[in-house]
């Protein structure tokens, strides 16, 4: 049996390490958590003896190591096609890649505008285009997936997959900043922050 370690950074910051975190969670697979201070003088000393691009979060499954959350979701996706980690129709499951890419390399002006603070709740920002342009676009998606392919559950393609994973941090970011909703996206931001394994990344932060 594999022995995985998940090099993470701080929970109440570190976006990127919820994602593969939370999906090992759900999904039941066991892995064993190794903690980075970020923001601190060492951290990228730190980060330097686990991870070949100074970064968490990192993936080590023995003398392996994956860093980037997407690979790491992918990685354990060949690893355990029997969880189902992307949904199983080819033409549902590349719609499922590809806003789970468009998550991984774009909203900038959200990333920068609206961190993720897990623990804090702020007064409502004043949007400029760009950030109203990145909201609204993922308004866009989760209403696309959960009206064309979410009938078989809560999730944006039903059941639980990578893309919710590499959504929840913005859900958290919305509850944070107290992004005005309606259905269904409100019920998909509900249903993430309620998760178990959502509310133990939150209590850790």
């Amino acid at each position: 049996m594999t022995t995985y370690q998940l090099v993470i950074g701080n929970k109440n910051w570190s976006t990127w390490s919820l994602r593969p975190w939370l999906l090992m969670k759900m999904a039941g697979i066991e892995f064993e958590e190794v903690f980075i201070q970020l923001r601190q003088d060492d951290t990228r000393a730190q980060c330097r003896a686990h991870s070949p691009s100074f970064k968490v979060p990192v993936l080590k499954a023995g003398e392996l190591k994956v860093w980037d959350s997407l690979a790491i979701c992918e990685f354990l996706a060949d690893c355990y096609p029997e969880k189902m980690l992307w949904p199983q129709e080819a033409r549902v499951r590349a719609v499922a890649r590809a806003v789970s890419a468009e998550m991984h390399s774009g909203f900038q002006s959200l990333r920068q505008q609206m961190p993720m603070e897990c623990k804090a709740i702020h007064d409502p920002i004043v949007m400029d285009e760009a950030l109203q342009h990145d909201v609204q676009r993922i308004m866009e998606i989760w209403q696309d997936c959960r009206h064309c392919y979410g009938q078989g559950g809560p999730f944006l393609f039903g059941d639980f997959s990578i893309a919710d994973a590499m959504f929840a941090p913005v859900a958290s970011r919305f509850v944070t900043f107290q992004v005005p909703l309606a259905e269904p996206c409100l019920s998909y931001v509900k249903t993430i922050m309620a998760l178990p394994a959502m509310q133990e990344w939150i209590a850790a932060a």
